[in-house]
């Protein structure tokens, strides 16, 4: 079970296709949808392609401690990011989830930024009863990631998280660690932050108990935002939302 837990909080602690239809008709038809498509092909040729912004600008939209009242805001040790490859599942479509619990920026991300959330208990301190002192050990801890993209890299990330989330809703193994991990459920939650917004409860099986975190993520131009609460309690009973909203109001 320690095993375990310590695996699942480093893992923690530490989304489209575009599909072209082109009808043919009669003469004069024709004609106007020669015109129709010259006009989209000008506009989209006039549009500046999305590009990625830099590690040092992602550093400046990411939370901190002063956007965020009654929690303590660290910026992530280069011990809780690890690379993409060392997690894997054991269904390829579950990966991006995967990544979005284990501080890891979905998708292929020109650069990333990472910070931790963690909610001050509201008494705390050497006068502490045994029970605030275990409350406070049992703070829901938030992982933030940023990730920046290239070109649709953003919607492509997002899309594959949409997708994860329905096809992986019954479950699967997450390995990281050397260590596999049961997730058991993921169910769908409502959230709405940037341009698009998911937000899952995730169930995983830690010896037989249910070990219950949320997971958020949303959109923002081509930037992608993701979130990844737990508690050493066992269960976080809501999702981040001052987190998120905060990370949202940073990134306009």
């Amino acid at each position: 079970m320690r095993t375990s837990m310590r695996t699942t909080a480093a893992v923690a602690t530490a989304a489209s296709v575009a599909l072209l239809l082109t009808a043919c008709g009669g003469a004069e038809k024709s004609d106007d949808t020669a015109k129709d498509k010259g006009k989209a092909s000008a506009s989209a040729s006039a549009a500046p392609a999305a590009e990625a912004l830099s590690a040092a600008e992602l550093e400046k939209l990411i939370v901190e401690q002063a956007d965020l009242k009654g929690y303590q805001v660290q910026k992530a040790k280069a011990a809780d990011v690890v690379p993409s490859s060392a997690v894997s599942t054991d269904k390829a479509g579950c990966k991006p989830l995967a990544d979005a619990m284990s501080f890891i920026a979905t998708g292929s991300p020109a650069a990333s930024a990472q910070r931790k959330a963690i909610e001050v208990p509201k008494t705390a301190g050497a006068t502490a009863s045994p029970e605030e002192a275990l409350g406070a050990l049992s703070a829901p801890v938030t992982s933030v990631t940023l990730g920046s993209y290239d070109g649709t890299g953003a919607q492509d990330a997002f899309g594959s998280l949409k997708k994860a989330g329905s096809e992986c809703a019954g479950g699967f193994t997450l390995l990281g660690g050397g260590e596999k991990t049961k997730i058991t459920k993921v169910a769908p939650e409502t959230v709405s932050a940037g341009d698009e917004a998911l937000a899952w409860t995730v169930t995983t099986d830690m010896d037989g108990e249910p070990f219950v975190t949320k997971v958020v993520a949303f959109r923002k131009g081509n930037t992608l935002a993701s979130f990844s609460t737990l508690s050493l309690g066992g269960e976080v009973k809501e999702l981040p939302k001052a987190v998120v909203d905060a990370q949202a109001a940073k990134l306009g």
